[in-house]
């Protein structure tokens, strides 16, 4: 049987890479103050920093985007992706934009007093809720911290820690629990229906909404598929569709593995908060049937739910995605393990020792990665979830990572083998890599739009100062 990892698909469309040598790459980041966020893509070889929005469409999926019904009220193509989202959820849809989604639930069921809890919140997910003025606590599972070992289910909730948080806050207080699948900022790492199933059951014993974040739940069925025990028969979507069962509601960012450039949804099984959610939803977003999505993108989306769950796509996502993280930790890269579905993980605390994390390890890799091979990564460390205490010091992130993700049906084997050769060049500089500092930031979501510099010389108190 052949080892070589083929495409599923026939590329039809191009677009230029536009090369750059490692020099010009040192002007572009230092231009955009050391945060990739804020280079121009035109800059960019290979781009890892997101997976979000950033697949390549079908044939199927272009010939919906001409067929889109663009009514403002009834439009056929909303019916497809309701009807698509019904079957798939067993939800009411309310919303058709991943953020929106977020901040319409989160403000109508947070605010001052409440408390969120999850395997782990993404970075807009916490923002947004926050914002509302509650609090949102992460509990993965303690198994997690192992970034060496090979559990399977590393996105796992903690479910002792989710009974304490209950007690400890009240589930009166506890406005939901929401299980993110795969675990984004845990790794990419996948939730087990077990751990799923369970965490319905405490929801249920104390009456509290339980939220499923679903933009990667097909990458997520094929692990279950994969490595928990009576799942082996079962279709890809069925998996998918069993967990939705378990929950109240669903979030969706589409851009995922819907497969599109842009949508997202949110759905609802209880009719109230459905309402409600709805009604917000008009005077922010639009008509029901139109508020904040084109209908051609939802024709593009509706098709997207079907196409991810094709078992030879499935496959080639996954595998592809381990042949990155596996040929870099056989160069000795430090990465979470296993290997993630959407991303692969390194662990920039692990490979660069020496730097601290007030000197954002993870941010210095994402540089390194830029200038020597105009690859572009994701810091997720103490830039993106580093918070400061009374006194303006920093409480680091729980690890420092760095998110390498694969966008869909984009790049080709040989693009993920250049980006393998760039972690040679990686690996033999790290001991002399130095620091960054923050010289500007936002008090939300900070990574997007903060400025660096880096640190020049040594002390031997302090470790890298700056000239």
């Amino acid at each position: 049987m052949p080892k070589t990892i083929i495409e599923p698909f026939k590329i039809k469309s191009v677009e230029p890479i536009f090369m750059s040598t490692e020099e010009e790459r040192a002007e572009y980041i230092s231009d955009a103050h050391y945060n990739p966020f804020l280079l121009h893509s035109r800059h960019v070889i290979i781009d890892l920093l997101t997976d979000s929005g950033t697949s390549a469409m079908s044939s199927e999926q272009w010939a919906g985007i001409m067929r889109g019904d663009e009514s403002y009220a009834g439009a056929s193509s909303w019916e497809r992706l309701y009807d698509e989202i019904r079957d798939l959820t067993g939800y009411e849809l309310q919303t058709h934009q991943g953020r929106a989604a977020e901040r319409i639930l989160y403000s109508q069921i947070g605010g001052k007093g409440k408390v969120f809890l999850s395997n782990t919140h993404f970075d807009t997910t916490r923002a947004n809720i926050e914002h509302s003025g509650a609090e949102a606590f992460d509990i993965p599972t303690p198994l997690a911290a192992d970034h060496d070992s090979d559990y399977h289910f590393k996105g796992d909730i903690d479910l002792e820690e989710l009974e304490a948080k209950i007690a400890q806050h009240g589930a009166e207080n506890i406005a939901a629990v929401i299980l993110t699948v795969t675990n984004n900022s845990g790794g990419g790492q996948p939730v087990s229906m077990e751990n799923a199933r369970a965490a319905a059951e405490i929801c249920r014993r104390h009456n509290i909404l339980y939220i499923i974040d679903c933009c990667r739940i097909a990458e997520n069925a094929w692990f279950i598929h994969q490595y928990e025990k009576g799942y082996e028969s079962k279709t890809y979507r069925e998996i998918a569709q069993e967990m939705f069962r378990l929950a109240d509601g669903c979030i969706m960012s589409a851009k995922k593995d819907a497969l599109v450039n842009m949508g997202g949804f949110l759905a609802l099984r209880d009719a109230k908060l459905a309402e409600e959610c709805t009604n917000l939803l008009i005077i922010t977003e639009g008509f029901v049937t139109y508020g904040g999505l084109s209908g051609r993108d939802m024709e593009a989306m509706a098709q997207g739910l079907r196409e991810v769950f094709d078992p030879e796509y499935l496959n080639y996502r996954i595998v592809s995605t381990r042949y990155l993280g596996e040929h870099i930790r056989a160069k000795g890269v430090p990465v979470l393990y296993p290997i993630g579905g959407h991303a692969v993980y390194v662990d920039a605390g692990r490979l660069y020792p020496h730097i601290p994390a007030d000197q954002y390890p993870g941010q210095v890799l994402v540089c390194e990665l830029y200038k020597r091979g105009g690859i572009r990564a994701v810091e997720i460390g103490s830039v993106m979830f580093g918070k400061y205490d009374d006194c303006g010091k920093l409480i680091p992130a729980p690890s420092e990572l760095v998110r390498l993700a694969i966008p869909r049906r984009v790049y080709t084997q040989s693009h993920i083998d250049y980006v393998i050769e760039v972690f040679d060049e990686i690996m033999s500089t790290a001991p002399e890599t130095r620091g960054l500092r923050i010289t500007k930031e936002t008090p939300l979501l900070r990574h997007f739009t903060a400025h660096f510099e880096p640190i020049k010389t040594a002390t031997a108190a302090h470790g890298w100062a700056l000239f």
